[in-house]
């Protein structure tokens, strides 16, 4: 039971002694103290004067009279119009320093094999192009998200779906067989995400030119769609690859190698991975199988074109495609698939999709066709939707080529960040090889800090050079808190001073205690974060954090202060606001530099 939960049982056990009223202790309103006020927590008396009839000043001072004669950790109390503010008594702050300075995994809690076991997939980037920005989004969004609900008590299966197959890689293949001339990554020094991208581009470059001089020729823009020799090339080579065409499926194994090879480059950088990586060239024959059962079951239709659909107009959906009438599978089909193998690979409780907010429609019909297949967990899937991420300049767009590459901008971005700490003079005395690793650090830190401090469901813009000031609300500012504390605790092991395992309450003043309260705060963030699934919230609790601890920083003596208990005191505190701030980026997926 945590302090809220004891002060809301113990108002509503007053209330009863003093006023011969039983009350649901869960409906007493305990909340944390307005910083503008004393105290720490509020009990809020409005509500309760019904039940005491008596003004509101009086029904406070009775309550809290009775809460410091019988509940240890109270030591005053004031009222201040309806308000009960509690003052807790400085042992309590001491246990709780005592707790999080005993604990590494402080605000966690441990899974076992009993544990539900979440599947979350995250990722899914198509063959045809190199990561962008908006997979940046998505794979720190799901990363940070495996561990988040990790901490929470869950087992957890990262997983990777590769859009491997279709219409757009056929577009990127048959572009290269044109115009490639047998160029390889090697041959030409490039990464072979980013050449399979170029002819991905160079394809609706070109299919743009035909249909323009199509249209020159009379044709309506629908009419130049349909006679486009490109476009009949491509949806050929898709028709062959669905047959096993050995032709087109070599081609098509040697453009993905060199996208795989890319990709797992750009993971590696951003410090992303999967336990287990899905293959929509696998899944979509499972899709198919399953579709066609539900045919033959009624769960869904034929039209006469020979393409198979489903009703979802009870549902009051709209009516949905699942396999084309050449009997190719659409995006559904390939995800009806993947959920199949899952569930065989993995006894999966819950199922989590990180899928930009455009494919909203995508997952309610998904949900409802996995429901009536009869897969368990398909009712309760959970989209976590996302809002898109643009650049100051605006949105971006695959196939003209207008992306922000991954590559480039990390790249950037520890460019960015070696610039700025030089010109602060910040890694005076590193090495080379020091200054670079710590540059490192600095530009995912900040990169992905910008991204996840955001409420995931709204779309933001992404700006490089304000993600890396060391000021304000970045990743950073707090990667320095942590960094300045690793150089007090040095200079304090230099000094001889020991740091104590239990902080001495009568030592503690009150800038220590606001400090607590935020350490006191990680384990119920943490917990929220989880329910809500917002890394979001951890983000702006270590910031919140890193702030009041540069406060406190700034106002008093550490090493200095003459008086052993409470250099014993701030010591203990610095070890554990660094240990908390690390175990908050730890979720976000953000190393810490130990010097700066």
């Amino acid at each position: 039971m945590d302090i809220e939960q004891k002060l809301q049982q113990a108002v509503a056990d007053i209330i009863e002694k003093l006023y011969a009223s039983k009350v649901d202790a869960k409906t007493i309103q305990v909340n944390v103290t307005r910083k503008d006020q004393n105290g720490d927590y509020t009990v809020v008396v409005f509500p309760l004067l019904k039940i005491s009839k008596k003004a509101p000043d009086v029904t406070g001072k009775e309550i809290g009279e009775a809460l410091v004669d019988t509940v240890d950790e109270v030591s005053s109390f004031e009222v201040i119009k309806g308000f009960l503010n509690i003052t807790l008594a400085k042992a309590y702050w001491a246990n709780i320093l005592n707790e999080a300075a005993a604990n590494q995994d402080y605000g966690f809690k441990k899974a076992d094999e009993k544990s539900p076991l979440v599947m979350i997939e995250y990722s899914s980037p198509n063959t045809n192009k190199p990561l962008h920005l908006g997979h940046i989004r998505n794979n720190l969004l799901g990363y940070s998200l495996s561990r988040l609900i990790s901490v929470n008590g869950n087992r957890v299966v990262k997983t990777n779906i590769v859009n491997d197959r279709g219409i757009h890689i056929c577009k990127s293949m048959l572009a290269w067989l044109k115009w490639g001339e047998g160029c390889t990554p090697k041959s030409l020094n490039q990464k072979g995400d980013h050449l399979v991208g170029d002819y991905y581009v160079k394809f609706d470059k070109e299919y743009k030119a035909e249909l323009k001089r199509l249209q020159e020729q009379g044709l309506s823009e629908e009419e130049a769609e349909e006679k486009s020799i490109l476009m009949q090339e491509a949806r050929q080579m898709l028709v062959k690859w669905e047959a096993g065409d050995p032709q087109v499926r070599n081609l098509w194994e040697k453009m993905n190698s060199w996208v795989y090879a890319g990709f797992d480059e750009t993971y590696k950088l951003l410090g992303v991975d999967f336990d287990k990586i899905y293959y929509e060239s696998n899944t979509y024959k499972e899709g198919k199988e399953l579709v066609l059962k539900g045919l033959e079951e009624g769960k869904f239709y034929r039209e006469d074109d020979g393409s198979v659909w489903a009703d979802l107009t009870n549902e009051g959906l709209d009516k949905k495609i699942l396999l084309r009438k050449d009997g190719t599978s659409v995006y559904m089909t390939q995800d009806i698939g993947t959920a199949k193998l899952r569930f065989r690979d993995y006894p999966i409780d819950k199922m989590i999709y990180v899928v930009g907010n455009e494919q909203n429609y995508h997952f309610q019909v998904l949900s409802i066709l996995l429901d009536r297949i009869g897969f368990k967990w398909g009712k309760e899937l959970v989209h976590y939707s996302y809002g898109m991420v643009e650049l100051p300049e605006g949105k971006m767009k695959s196939r003209e080529g207008t992306v922000v590459d991954a590559d480039d901008l990390v790249q950037d971005m520890i460019d960015t960040a070696r610039e700025m700490s030089k010109e602060q003079g910040k890694l005076e005395g590193y090495t080379i090889a020091e200054a670079e690793n710590v540059f490192r650090i600095l530009a995912l830190g900040a990169l992905k800090y910008f991204i996840l401090k955001v409420d995931p469901k709204k779309t933001m813009t992404f700006n490089p050079k304000e993600s890396i000031d060391f000021n304000g609300n970045t990743g950073p500012f707090v990667q320095y808190a942590y960094a300045r504390i690793q150089s007090v605790l040095r200079k304090a092991k230099d000094a001889g001073f020991e740091i104590p395992t239990t902080a001495n309450a009568g030592a503690l003043d009150a800038k220590e205690i606001q400090i607590l309260r935020h350490i006191e705060q990680f384990p119920i963030v943490v917990e929220e974060a989880g329910s809500v699934y917002s890394p979001a919230l951890i983000a702006n609790f270590a910031y919140d954090l890193a702030k009041e601890f540069n406060q406190f920083y700034h106002d008093f003596s550490i090493l200095k202060e003459e008086d052993a208990q409470k250099r014993g005191n701030r010591l203990l505190i610095c070890q554990t606001v660094a240990q908390v701030i690390k175990n908050a980026l730890w979720v976000l997926g953000i190393e810490v530099p130990e010097r700066m």
